[in-house]
């Protein structure tokens, strides 16, 4: 349906409009499509929310916390990205003022010497000039000489004027620039606040979690019920993509063997390694990484899925076509959202701790369909390699 509504607009553009209102048409039938995926996206995730929540109450509160400390260390962020830019503003005006005020020294003490001179010398010698009549090109010339001097002394006293009044305006910016900081730092105080409640609360809600699975030994169950949430998102996913094919010059298929790892550090869980008691499998690689480290695409591809999700936490998924998806979890961060592209390399989100993790990490998966694949075969080059 959505491939017609397309052809049918593409083709109305074609025959009413110039080149340039047709590609203006496009990109605005694209943008159109592009908010259609992500309507579809954001009502299944509404609806794989209500589920988790029906299930288990605890899960839902874990997603609102984790989701608000994500918020917060962004803000933050943002705050330190400002108070770097401002200290750096700050400093550059601090150095301008310092050049400025060493030239007006050097021109004020230029014209009080050109005063003094002037008061020393009076105005005697030019009034011996003009009553001495006995050389007039001798009279022509120091009487220029007078002129030069005297519109050179004005000239010092503009370039004077001037440079006070540019002093007051560098320490009016400068005091700006130091209200700003003050102020920047308020908020950051303040957002660290929020941010050590927010850990303290999710750290007594992490308590009251594992209490319940472990008292009622649900933790197989827990996992199994995660991994089905995971293989219907994807097969939703795949289904509202279908429509929107990727096509690339080289497809994800031949790259396989030569893909770098998202994130530099060390495995602490590795693929088909049994976990809760042998009975279920990890279908990934947990990686350990210091929380806030970049966490990079392995190929090109179109961002799927950028939200919050059971067991994974803040979960990345990037559609590399024919069917292959690389999963990225336990996120501090995401930094794309769904429908955007992205190349090798790409920063996506950064490391952290969330789906209830107790330690900074990343989890990497690779999907053909809805079944999970050995990353390992896929992915062999270390970052920076």
């Amino acid at each position: 349906m959505i491939r017609t509504t397309l052809f049918v607009a593409l083709i109305i553009a074609a025959g009413t409009a110039p080149a340039q209102d047709s590609h203006g048409e496009l990109a605005k039938v694209k943008e159109r499509e592009l908010e259609q995926v992500r309507d579809r996206i954001s009502e299944l995730k509404q609806s794989m929310d209500r589920s988790a929540s029906e299930r288990d109450r605890l899960t839902g509160e874990l997603q609102d916390i984790e989701v608000a400390i994500s918020e917060q260390r962004m803000r933050i962020k943002d705050i330190e990205r400002e108070q770097r830019y401002t200290e750096n503003k700050k400093k550059a005006l601090d150095s301008d003022l310092a050049e400025r005020e060493a030239h007006l020294d050097e021109e004020s003490a230029e014209l009080a010497a050109q005063v003094r001179t002037a008061y020393m010398s009076g105005n005697q010698d030019k009034i011996k000039l003009l009553l001495n009549q006995r050389d007039p090109a001798t009279l022509g010339r120091v009487m220029a000489y007078y002129r030069y001097l005297n519109d050179y002394r004005a000239d010092n006293i503009a370039v004077v004027i001037e440079e006070i009044r540019k002093l007051d305006d560098l320490r009016s910016q400068i005091a700006a620039e130091g209200a700003r900081l003050a102020a920047l730092a308020k908020s950051r105080y303040a957002e660290l606040g929020k941010l050590n409640g927010s850990q303290e609360e999710r750290q007594h809600l992490l308590v009251n979690l594992h209490n319940k699975v472990a008292n009622e030994g649900q933790e197989v169950e827990s996992l199994a019920a995660q991994e089905q949430d995971l293989t219907r998102l994807i097969a939703e996913l795949t289904s509202i993509l279908s429509d929107y094919p990727i096509s690339s010059e080289e497809p994800f298929s031949e790259h396989k063997g030569r893909l770098t790892w998202p994130v530099a550090g060390t495995v602490v869980h590795d693929y088909g390694q049994p976990r809760a008691g042998g009975k279920i499998k990890w279908n990934g690689v947990v990686m350990a990484a210091p929380r806030g480290r970049e966490v990079r695409a392995v190929y090109h591809g179109r961002i799927a899925f950028s939200d919050w999700l059971a067991g994974m936490g803040l979960l990345v998924i990037v559609d590399h076509g024919e069917g292959y998806m690389t999963l990225y979890g336990y996120n501090e961060t995401v930094l794309k959202s769904a429908g955007d592209w992205v190349a090798p390399g790409d920063v996506i989100a950064t490391v952290g701790d969330s789906g209830g993790q107790q330690r900074s990490s990343v989890y990497f998966e690779l999907r053909k369909g809805t079944k999970p694949v050995n990353p390992r075969q896929w992915v062999t080059r270390r970052p920076g390699s």
